[in-house]
């Protein structure tokens, strides 16, 4: 019998082959950063809605992550739901130092950040609560505007690697 959470230590290889077997949209985070009036940004897979009323969703940051101080300066963060074509736009902001914005292309959500060419949706937020959990950070942050931006399909993790969604016909 596998050992259970109480019996041992749990393989994070193994963690992360199971778990991986969770498809997950992808997400990036951006924002202007106050200090310097640049657009800053990062990558998540872990995204998801947690309240109709209040309006909330929530996402999860490394707490190594060194571009989510930036982001999380901003009074408002956006939410900019990857379409399956972006891929590249997702390595670049989840890529460690340099201009993550370097040729890409966006315009300013109403809370002036910015919304990526060709993401799928868009959502402005305020952040409400920062709770620590192991090695991340989950934020909570509530919905002050949001809306569709572009059609395609959706940009879609799993099992480690990136790929799209097909649509029943």
């Amino acid at each position: 019998m596998p050992p259970g959470p109480s019996q041992g230590h749990l393989d994070t290889l193994r963690f992360r082959q199971v778990l991986g077997r969770f498809a997950t949209g992808v997400v990036a985070i951006t924002a202007v950063e106050p200090v310097s009036g640049e657009p800053c940004g990062l990558a998540a897979n872990s995204f998801t809605s947690v309240s109709l009323d209040p309006p909330l969703v929530a996402f999860c940051v490394a707490h190594t992550s060194t571009s989510w101080p930036k982001v999380r300066g901003a009074k408002v963060v956006t939410v900019n739901v990857l379409a399956e074509h972006q891929r590249s736009v997702c390595a670049q902001l989840a890529a460690r130092g340099g201009d993550k914005f370097a040729g890409l292309e966006w315009t300013g959500s109403p809370g002036g950040n910015p919304v990526l060419d060709g993401s799928l949706a868009w959502i402005d937020c305020s952040v409400e609560a920062e709770h620590p959990a192991g090695d991340h950070m989950i934020v909570v942050a509530r919905v002050l505007q949001l809306d569709t931006h572009a059609d395609g399909g959706p940009l879609v993790f799993f099992r480690g690697g990136y790929g799209g969604f097909v649509e029943p016909a």
